[in-house]
């Protein structure tokens, strides 16, 4: 016998379970959802406007700032068209200023023209007056010389006033040093940088051998006489003769002395210091000396490191250089022109002076 089938129900139990259990799961979550969102919202908002409150105060001083800014770059601009307004005005001033003050220049210019014309005139007069004088007394002594001096042209110029040449024995040193080839610094370069024949040609130096020259024609018979050179080293001009004292009365020797300058040629620096030590070792010691320079010493021993020389320095090697003069022996300076050496004549003078000596301001047409 058939078993009859038992109906279906579609909402059973376990169907009615589920969809509740479905249900409270949705509405759980709904309320977890509400819950967190009310805190959200019921979160204390005092933070966020302080914050709020100090971004709008830092945007209003921004503001007042950018305000002072543009206030600052107007006054600035403004301060700057009036400087330029007063720059324009001192350019015109100082043009004003150097016009006035070249036509000053000129008029100073004929003035002290004026007054070297004068100057020139009296000196002329006054070498006039001597040669005269000088010529008198070379008329007495004439015979006596032992060497004759007679510049072409010229002889009737041999002349100078408040130089002594008596003395038993008289030293001669005589610059040999590179400046010696010119008056300038530029063309002593040139020249040191020519052929020997051209720096023996040198009209500065050609003067300072002739100077000698006319030295040693003045020298007296029965005197001892020296003759030294000098640059970075000191060395008699006639060898082997250094440290004694060669004789007057033959003028052999006087004129060998004269012809080494004449083929000597100047170069290196100037030693002033080895020449006084130099004048210090003769014995007996010299009780004249005459000094040809043309400015102040560059060195201070044999060889040197200084590739340059300030103008303090020489000085202070000067100084230190007339510390080696024996005590009691007069110097007479010849002193040649320099370019640049403003201190060598007030020096020179001052040695020459204390010494009991006498400078000589070299003319260019002398002896």
């Amino acid at each position: 016998m058939a078993r009859k089938r038992r109906a279906t129900e579609v909402f059973s139990m376990s169907f009615l379970d589920c969809m509740s259990c479905g249900f409270g799961a949705v509405i759980l979550f709904f309320m977890i959802i509400n819950a967190q969102v009310q805190e959200t919202t019921e979160q204390d908002p005092s933070s966020l406007m302080a914050e709020t409150t100090k971004l709008e105060r830092e945007i209003l001083e921004g503001r007042k700032n950018l305000v002072l800014a543009r206030n600052t770059i107007e006054d600035l601009e403004e301060e700057q068209q009036t400087a330029e307004g007063q720059i324009a005005q001192i350019i015109q001033l100082i043009e004003q200023l150097r016009a006035e003050l070249s036509k000053y220049d000129q008029d100073t210019i004929a003035k002290i023209e004026a007054v070297e014309q004068l100057q020139a005139d009296i000196k002329t007069l006054e070498e006039e007056v001597a040669r005269l004088i000088q010529l008198a007394a070379e008329q007495e002594t004439e015979g006596a010389r032992i060497r004759q001096f007679d510049q072409e042209g010229q002889g009737s110029r041999q002349y100078l006033t408040g130089l002594k040449l008596d003395g038993q024995r008289t030293l001669i040193l005589v610059d040999v040093s590179a400046s010696m080839l010119d008056d300038t610094i530029v063309n002593i370069i040139r020249r040191r940088n020519m052929s020997d024949t051209e720096k023996l040609r040198s009209v500065k130096w050609r003067q300072t051998v002739a100077t000698v020259d006319w030295l040693t024609a003045q020298v007296r018979p029965g005197t001892d006489f020296q003759i030294y050179m000098y640059n970075n080293t000191t060395e008699p001009a006639i060898k082997g003769s250094k440290g004694t004292w060669l004789t007057a009365d033959d003028n052999t020797q006087l004129d060998e002395a004269v012809d080494t300058l004449r083929r000597t040629i100047p170069t290196a620096g100037t030693n002033l210091r080895g020449a006084f030590e130099a004048a210090r070792e003769l014995e007996p010691r010299p009780d004249n000396i005459i000094l040809l320079a043309d400015g102040l010493p560059t060195m201070d021993a044999e060889s040197t490191n200084r590739r340059t020389v300030t103008g303090r320095q020489r000085l202070n090697m000067f100084r230190d250089a007339i510390r080696e003069i024996p005590r009691g022996i007069p110097v007479n300076v010849f002193l040649y022109p320099l370019e640049g050496d403003y201190e060598a004549p007030i020096a020179y003078w001052a040695l020459s002076f204390e010494t009991g000596g006498s400078m000589i301001s070299v003319s260019r047409d002398w002896p």
